[in-house]
């Protein structure tokens, strides 16, 4: 029961997720703190996202044309399908409107809908841009080591790659989404995430470190 609840607790969180994103991009206000700057991470799925969005929307008037006969199931068939279109819309949205930032409050990585976490400059012990491609699949948080030389990276893959690594000078407290070995609350060493431009995301950080 209780994991249920929790679960209906994340879909809730995500459905006004995509309220929220669509907002601020209807707006045009992205999520930025004062005084910082905005990097995105949605270039190599924009494409992909697009033409979901776009078969999406040639579909409802396909399956409604289709079922026009049945209200019965005509009207759940579309209130589905808008449904679906919005929640692709508002995915869009957060890749567009919820970019990492580089600020004076720190690092804020993000990712999706769900995914936020800050990093603090007093937190950070360097920042560089080390390319790096994982298998397909692979989980979200890597351990190497052992004992002592244990450590622990959370890795934001965009099409399985990142592009940023950004070393702690302690095990760091994260709150990620969901629950199991890659949700909930972990503490980490390190993190790597892509970024569209590496090369002004350095730039604004060699201001701050």
């Amino acid at each position: 029961m209780q994991r249920a609840w929790a679960i209906a607790k994340r879909a809730v969180r995500m459905e006004l997720a995509v309220y929220a994103s669509i907002g601020r991009f209807i707006a045009r206000r992205p999520s930025i703190e004062r005084g910082g700057a905005g990097f995105g991470y949605h270039r190599p799925v924009l494409t992909v996202l697009i033409i979901f969005i776009v078969l999406s929307a040639v579909e409802i008037p396909i399956f409604d044309l289709i079922v026009h006969r049945w209200p019965a199931v005509r009207i759940p068939l579309l209130v589905l399908g808008i449904w679906g279109l919005t929640w692709m819309f508002g995915l869009l949205c957060a890749y567009l409107m919820r970019p990492h930032t580089v600020g004076p409050e720190g690092i804020r990585v993000r990712s999706g809908l769900e995914t936020d976490v800050l990093l603090r400059w007093d937190d950070i012990a360097s920042v560089a841009r080390r390319p790096r491609v994982d298998e397909p699949k692979s989980p979200k948080i890597v351990e190497t080591g052992d004992g002592a030389d244990a450590s622990r990276m959370l890795l934001l893959r965009i099409n399985n790659e990142t592009v940023i690594e950004i070393e702690l000078e302690r095990p760091t407290p994260v709150l990620l989404p969901g629950g199991g070995a890659n949700g909930g609350r972990q503490a980490v060493d390190a993190v790597r995430i892509w970024v569209d431009d590496p090369k002004s995301f350095m730039d604004e950080v060699r201001k701050y470190l």
